[in-house]
C-alpha cells in the first residue's frame, strides 16, 4: 500500500473493504463503482471488477445502501464511521470478559482529554451536572 493510501485497517473489513469504506465515508455524496475505481486506481493497479464485487459485497453485508441509476448504482454507507466505530467498541465490550473490568482498562488508558470529553458526555447524556 502506497502512502497516499495509507488507512488504519478496520477490524471487521477486509484490507480492499477497509480502503473503500474510507473513500465512501470521506465522500458527502452517493458514489459510484466508477468514481471509487478512479480513486483507487490513481494510487495502486486494481481491476474495475474487484472495485465492484467489493461495494457488491458490502452491500450485501448490509455496509452500503444502493440505488440504481441507469445502468449503474449509487452506493453510500449505511452507517457513519463514528456509529462503525462505536458499534465496533460495543462488540468489544461485549466479548472482553467481565465488563466492568473491560471498562476500567478502556477508561486507564483515556487521556486527560479523552476523560474530559467522556465526563461532558456522560453529563450531557444522564443530565447530572456531578459526574466527575
Amino acid at each position: 500500500m502506497k502512502a497516499q493510501e495509507a488507512v488504519v485497517r478496520v477490524n471487521g473489513f477486509g484490507e480492499l473493504e477497509a480502503v473503500v469504506m474510507d473513500r465512501l465515508w470521506n465522500r458527502v455524496s452517493e458514489t459510484t463503482v466508477r468514481e471509487v475505481f478512479d480513486d483507487l486506481a490513481e494510487y495502486r493497479e486494481i481491476a474495475y471488477t474487484t472495485v465492484m464485487s467489493t461495494m457488491d459485497n458490502l452491500h450485501r453485508k448490509g455496509w452500503l445502501a444502493r440505488v440504481r441509476k441507469g445502468k449503474a448504482f449509487s452506493y453510500w454507507p449505511t452507517l457513519t464511521r463514528e456509529e462503525y466505530s462505536a458499534r465496533l467498541m460495543r462488540d468489544a465490550f461485549d466479548a472482553g470478559g467481565k465488563s466492568d473490568l473491560v471498562l476500567t482498562h478502556f477508561v486507564e488508558q483515556m487521556s486527560d482529554e479523552e476523560s474530559a470529553r467522556l465526563r461532558k458526555t456522560l453529563q450531557r447524556l444522564t443530565g447530572d451536572e456531578d459526574t466527575r
